[in-house]
This record gives structure tokens, sequence and C-alpha cells, in this order.
């Protein structure tokens, strides 16, 4: 099993507790009506994917990189035509975890990691041995491309807005990341259905990837910040399904959908 670790709560998480009025459902037309869910699809472009051999860090590092520079050359084109500024995000490899980063304080080494630092727009990853294995399938693409969603939206001025969307209680609060972390798990679907004619891959791994990400959802008994395999599936899916990018819309969408 391939936990997927991203870390990018640094809004939410981050947020006391108040008693203050608050908008919920979310209402704030910076997440709901984002000028991003205007501007069409992700066009088509070409994308190569680099050898991985199961067990080698090496190559997974590269694979990553490679992956970063695709997303880099999809997703530039796009936010310039939609009026936004692009820039590129930084991209880190960690042999060993600090005990900080970006605000971030860990307790205990969670093994593989990757974490989106808004403040440097800073892709950081620490890749374990649990992440080296079945590194045929479409799994480390789409995590790559779902982790480079939170730079999308860094870029689009969602962050930002999730970041300062209030809530009343800690159910708000993890469903509040549900709904960013599923959005990028949307984001990872639009990218590879605008690169799947240059990958070479063909429907198995497609539905194979659904399956991982079925698999993959919030644990029993930890919080629940990522949403049950089978929405993650779905939201994927409909990011690859869509003819735009309000099919990502999460924080529109209502409760159940992102649980």
């Amino acid at each position: 099993m391939r936990i997927r670790t991203i870390i990018a709560m640094a809004g939410a998480a981050g947020m006391l507790l108040t008693g203050t009025a608050h908008a919920y459902p979310v209402k704030n037309p910076a997440l709901t009506e984002n000028a991003l869910y205007d501007s069409g699809t992700l066009a088509a472009s070409t994308c190569t994917e680099p050898p991985i051999k199961d067990g080698s860090r090496a190559q997974a590092e590269r694979y990553m990189k490679a992956m970063v520079g695709c997303l880099n050359t999809a997703w530039e084109g796009h936010i310039t035509t939609a009026g936004m500024s692009f820039g590129a995000p930084k991209v880190k490899f960690f042999d060993r975890l600090p005990r900080k980063y970006c605000g971030f304080t860990f307790e205990k080494d969670p093994g593989s990691y990757s974490l989106y630092c808004p403040r440097s727009r800073t892709i950081a990853i620490r890749i374990g041995k649990d992440w080296l294995e079945n590194t045929d399938d479409l799994w480390l693409l789409h995590h790559t491309a779902a982790l480079y969603g939170y730079h999308v939206a860094s870029l689009s001025g969602i962050h930002a807005a999730y970041d300062k969307t209030p809530y009343a209680n800690k159910s708000e609060m993890y469903e509040q990341i549900r709904r960013f972390n599923l959005y990028s798990d949307c984001l990872g679907g639009v990218f590879i259905r605008s690169v799947q004619d240059s990958l070479g891959r063909d429907g198995k791994d497609w539905k194979k990837l659904l399956s991982v990400l079925r698999g993959n959802g919030d644990l029993k008994g930890q919080a629940r910040t990522y949403g049950k395999g089978s929405n993650r599936a779905a939201w994927t899916a409909r990011g690859h399904a869509g003819s735009d990018l309000a099919a990502c819309n999460t924080w529109a969408a209502p409760s159940s959908q992102v649980a």
C-alpha cells in the first residue's frame, strides 16, 4: 500500500478554531467561482516518461523531475492564457527528513512524503521504499501531477483563499482540507488526460491507477484529510473526463462527494 502523504494544509490545519461568524458550506467566490474554472481544457502536450525500476530511488527522482518539467510545459500556457502569472515551482528532494521545514515540525519519520511549501513555492519530496514498488504503473505520475496541483492553486489564488476560509469546528476544518486535497487529485487526472496520447499507456494502466486510489483513502483511526478511496478515484476520473477545469470545483460539491 502506497500511502499518499502530501502535506499542504498550512492554512486550515494551522488556523485556530474560533466561534466567529463563518460561511459554510464554502461560499468564497475565489474558491467556488475561480477564474481557473472558466479557462477551458488543459491543452494536449507531449510527455516522455523516463525509465524507472523498482527499488531505484535515483531513477524515481529523475522520473518525478521529468514529470514536473512536463507539468511546467502543460500549465504555463494555460495559466498565462487565463490571465494569471506563471512561475515554475522549485523541486527539492530530501535524503533524510528534517525535523522542521516550511513551518512544519515532524515528530517522527513518515517514510515517503511530499510537501508543497506555498511561501517558497517549493515541491519537497522524500522517497522511501514504499514508493519504489510497482513503479511501472501510473501512480507516481498521478502523485506528481496532484502535488503540482497545489502549485496551480497557489498561482490561481485558490491556495490563498483556502488559507483564509474560516470554519466552526474540526469537522468543517477536515472537510475543507479534503476539498483541497481532492481538488489536487482531480488536477492529476486533468494532466494525465492532456498527455495520455504521448505516454504509450493503455486502458489497463488507467484502470489500475483508479484501483490503487480506491485502496489509498483515509485510514481508519487517523485524521480524515484525503478523502475516501472511492472519492479520490472519482475526482481523479472526473478530472480526466472533464471538458474544462470546472470539473475540479470541489468547493461547490456536496459533502458526500468530499467525504
